[in-house]
């Protein structure tokens, strides 16, 4: 698979390289916490580590979190980071910031120089988004556009619409995420994923979620999703799965493709 515009991350690209690229999720609430994680994350050597600063309960001290995003930078080598804050709205964690306060965490952590990407939320305000794809312009660090559906599984022309709205807004990769009621559902994002790389020159990420969505996260990667996630110490969304499980599978795959 090539995508018009994939992104390079420490000698790999994201989108037209290897597929599909792992990320573990951070997901401590303090500093000891995540350096246990990181432990467990570096024996496992992902190819991407996310970390969900909603789940800190020191997002509202922004140089504690500069402090141990740089701590995470050194432990993790070459493994690219990621930086996300989940909204409530969209499955995260509570927390007691409003939006500027949280893009000025944002903002702090892309200027430290210590993350490869960051993921903000197309349902964000449009003043929160353009001063997001603004950061990633004046910062070099890509922006992932988000959506997150904890109800349902829009139709795969929804899907795709919110892939399109994405790159029109400036992100730099699309990402959808959405909850299966069924394994038709998980056909409808499988199907959207596909149609999406036709629809725009993003790199996509895409997943169901839950125990039917867990085949996605197994072999989405064969319909155009360039990350699947899988869970570290503790996951960070439903349907997660064993990174030894996906590796066994994933190899699986692509022997079979080769082969047909």
């Amino acid at each position: 698979m090539s995508f018009s515009r994939p992104i390079k991350l420490k000698g790999q690209a994201l989108g037209g390289g290897k597929e599909p690229l792992v990320c573990m999720p951070l997901v401590g609430c303090d500093e000891e916490t995540i350096f246990r994680e990181m432990a467990l994350v570096r024996s496992r050597v992902p190819d991407l580590i996310e970390w969900r600063v909603d789940f800190f309960v020191g997002i509202g001290d922004v140089q504690r979190v500069v402090t141990l995003v740089q701590r995470i930078r050194a432990l993790a080598g070459g493994i690219p980071l990621i930086f996300t804050r989940r909204s409530i709205r969209e499955g995260g964690t509570p927390i007691a910031l409003d939006e500027d306060q949280v893009f000025a965490v944002y903002a702090a952590v892309c200027r430290s120089g210590c993350v490869d990407l960051f993921d903000y939320e197309l349902s964000s305000e449009p003043r929160h988004f353009a001063q997001a794809v603004a950061l990633a312009e004046q910062t070099g660090v890509p922006l992932i556009a988000s959506y997150h559906n904890f109800q349902e599984t829009p139709s795969a022309q929804d899907i795709v619409a919110k892939l399109v709205a994405m790159e029109r807004a400036g992100a730099d990769i699309a990402k959808v995420a959405v909850m299966p009621k069924s394994l038709r559902d998980v056909l409808t994002l499988l199907e959207a994923t596909q149609d999406g790389m036709q629809a725009i020159s993003l790199p996509i990420i895409s997943m169901s979620m839950g125990g039917y969505g867990s085949l996605s996260r197994l072999f989405g990667w064969a319909f155009g999703s360039s990350v699947t996630f899988v869970v570290g110490e503790n996951s960070s969304a439903p349907g997660q799965v064993p990174i030894e499980d996906l590796k066994v599978v994933v190899d699986i795959l692509h022997r079979s493709l080769r082969d047909k």
